[in-house]
């Protein structure tokens, strides 16, 4: 059976907020590293595609402010080349992000939209209280990213919404990325984590990733750290407080038994990952 698809493609921001106002079952494709997948293997053949590729504001990024605001466009390849300085954790992440030619073409709005809760950016995102901006003709609004995934692949996007961008603020401190996988990169993420120290505050941020339903902060975690750490002294990280900390970045997570891994080792590699992010992230403060 032939089935066509409406093929939209619109060169402004305006033009592209206006096709999904009048087409608001069409799915936007811009580095097509996910939509693509979907259609080859027939899961899912939606009416139309609103290609986003000639809309050129979504692939720049700028200061805005105390933040960067970072086109949904912008691919993983320029976060890492252009952005690593500023958001190295972000830049870790999209490094394991599939094949350098993946990496290419693939967006961080791509996988925000896409909204799995295995998607490499979201943990970074997550600890440097990331907001995504999404617009449509009726106007724009900013969402937390932790408010911002409702379910696996469900978000708070309305039908005919889009995402322009994502407003991070500059590392404040060290990030650090990792997660679990067969390989380093081309492969779903069994779990991953990453952590954010924002030395000024003397607190941290942690996302949780292919451990939920939707990527999620470890808030107790976050807690104890900003109480146990020695953020006066800057001494070594004590061993009692990292073993601490990935138990309870291991318990916020509420992993799944699935063909890549079971909830129980999902919980062990998070502790460990916890301990390990922590421990080369401290590492980093002197």
């Amino acid at each position: 059976m032939v089935v066509n698809v409406e093929f939209l493609q619109p060169s402004t921001w305006d033009d592209a907020l206006a096709a999904k106002a009048q087409h608001p079952e069409a799915v936007p494709i811009a580095g097509g590293t996910d939509v693509m997948v979907e259609l080859n293997f027939d899961r899912h053949r939606p009416p139309a595609l609103l290609d986003l590729t000639r809309v050129g504001s979504l692939a720049e990024w700028s200061p805005d402010g105390g933040v960067l605001r970072v086109g949904a466009g912008v691919t993983y390849r320029r976060i890492i080349d252009e952005l690593g300085g500023r958001l190295p954790g972000l830049a870790m992440a999209s490094r394991t992000v599939g094949s350098p030619q993946i990496r290419n073409r693939g967006t961080v709005g791509g996988n925000l939209g896409s909204a799995s809760p295995a998607g490499d950016a979201h943990p970074p995102l997550l600890a440097c209280d990331a907001v995504v901006e999404v617009a449509s003709v009726r106007g724009t609004r900013q969402v937390p990213v932790g408010e911002f995934f409702t379910g696996p692949k469900r978000s708070v996007l309305e039908p005919d919404e889009l995402i322009a961008a994502i407003l991070v603020p500059p590392a404040e401190g060290p990030q650090q990325f990792a997660k679990v996988g067969t390989r380093n990169a081309m492969v779903i993420a069994v779990c991953s984590f990453a952590v954010s120290i924002h030395s000024g505050q003397q607190r941290l941020g942690t996302g949780i990733g292919s451990a939920a339903p939707t990527p999620l902060r470890a808030l107790s975690a976050e807690a104890f750290a900003a109480e146990a750490l020695p953020w006066d002294s800057g001494g070594p990280l004590p061993e009692d407080v990292a073993r601490r900390f990935g138990e309870l970045v291991a318990e916020a997570a509420v992993p799944i038994d699935d063909v890549r891994g079971t909830a129980a080792y999902r919980r062990h590699a998070l502790a460990v990952l916890a301990r390990r992010t922590l421990a080369w992230a401290w590492g980093g403060l002197s």
